[in-house]
């Protein structure tokens, strides 16, 4: 065990921690004052129920031995992991720490979609088993030494395909499921929580891809640098964007680029340096923000562009990875260093996050519409009071910005 490693692993795994409230005020300031309450549970009531799945089954599913599909349950309620166990140059335990993280916000992410109409106990229950089903075996497949495409040579250094293409597609499908909510416009109740967000996320994401190479080395500190390199270019991009089509500059926009930078180099943080983080980040701004408006045109309710920042940010991050990849940086060359195979692998493991997690996401919801007492939307009576008081018997704010 390398003290100076577990203790920057510790740090990083707090920061990991810290995104999802930044989640929480991110999306719960998006919405209509009278769900920010509900919002924002969606993101805390993952901490919550994330952690216990992760310490019980979930780790073992994701992280034992297993086969190319699936780990088994040698590890269940971690079994076996002492506290001088160690994995790399860390304690296993902090390794299975700093995963959980991951773990809690990647079905919070989801939540973006469905805000303002979905049943939140039904959710709780979705929760457990989107987990136990969808990213427990994606993050096998990606991570785990007996994953399929880690052994295929898959490039994703913390999470392009296992927490963002597939929270986004798992977005979608729920979205087509739950239907569009009754009054589908959006004006931002509290559009400093937003930006509040934003900034948490951005400071958490250093934990989140600076920790990825679960050691305090120069390739963690190169992903610190183009971690933040993608994040500036792409709030960026988005803003001007924004200023040439509208002559002005939202805040709204300009927090949503930066976090579509943060997605896209999340799978390439530990592969390319500081050029190809400035053409990830300026591609994800600039397909960030068309997404934002083609979404716009399609019958599509997701609610807050799920879809068009994890999802077209996190397939452009996957697929980049494979072009700017530099071998001297992350051991593996991609396409500009003559290695086109790599993006063959990238594609791969693209669609096959797409195809399983939105198969696996409809089946899901679709088994709980159908249980009595659960369901998947709340009453039309709910919708227009807001989900807040109806289900929670809170309000985010008295006076004015109630509604």
């Amino acid at each position: 065990m390398d003290t100076g490693d577990t203790a920057w692993m510790l740090t990083a795994t707090a920061l990991v921690l810290l995104m999802t409230p930044g989640l929480a005020f991110f999306y719960g300031g998006l919405v209509r004052g009278k769900n920010i309450v509900n919002t924002i549970m969606f993101s805390f009531m993952s901490m919550a129920v994330s952690s216990i799945v992760w310490v019980l089954w979930g780790y073992s599913l994701a992280f034992s031995g297993g086969n190319g599909l699936i780990g088994d349950l040698e590890l269940i309620g971690l079994r076996d992991i002492g506290t001088d166990a160690v994995s790399g140059s860390i304690p296993t335990l902090l390794f299975v720490t700093f995963q959980m993280m991951f773990a809690v916000i990647t079905p919070a992410l989801i939540t973006g979609a469905i805000v303002e109409r979905f049943k939140f106990t039904t959710y709780l229950v979705f929760l457990v088993l989107w987990l136990t089903i969808v990213y427990a075996p994606i993050a096998h497949w990606v991570w785990a030494e007996e994953g399929w495409l880690f052994k295929e040579g898959a490039l994703d250094f913390a999470g392009g395909t296992v927490v963002h293409i597939n929270a986004a597609v798992a977005a979608v499908a729920a979205a087509l499921l739950v239907g569009k909510r009754r009054n589908p416009g959006l004006e931002p109740a509290n559009v400093p929580y937003v930006v509040l967000g934003a900034g948490l996320l951005w400071f958490g994401w250093f934990g989140f891809n600076a920790g990825s190479g679960l050691a305090a080395n120069g390739q963690d500190v190169s992903a610190f640098l183009v971690t933040n390199t993608a994040a500036a270019m792409a709030a960026l991009t988005w803003g001007v964007l924004s200023q040439i089509q509208n002559n002005r500059m939202s805040a709204v926009g300009v927090a949503t680029g930066a976090v579509a930078g943060l997605v896209a180099i999340t799978p390439a943080a530990g592969f390319v340096g500081v050029m190809g983080a400035l053409a990830i980040g300026f591609g994800a701004g600039a397909l960030g923000y068309g997404a934002v408006l083609l979404r716009g045109k399609t019958k599509l309710d997701d609610a807050l562009d799920v879809f068009a920042v994890h999802g077209v940010g996190g397939i452009w991050g996957a697929l980049a990875t494979g072009i700017f990849a530099v071998e001297a940086i992350g051991g593996t060359a991609g396409l500009i260093e003559g290695n086109g195979g790599q993006m063959v692998t990238q594609i791969m493991a693209v669609g096959a996050t797409v195809a399983y997690s939105f198969v696996a996401t409809l089946v899901i919801l679709k088994v709980l519409d159908v249980i009595p007492g659960l369901g998947l939307r709340v009453t039309e009576a709910q919708e227009d009071q807001g989900l807040d008081v109806t289900l929670h018997g809170e309000r985010a704010f008295v006076g004015d910005g109630a509604d």
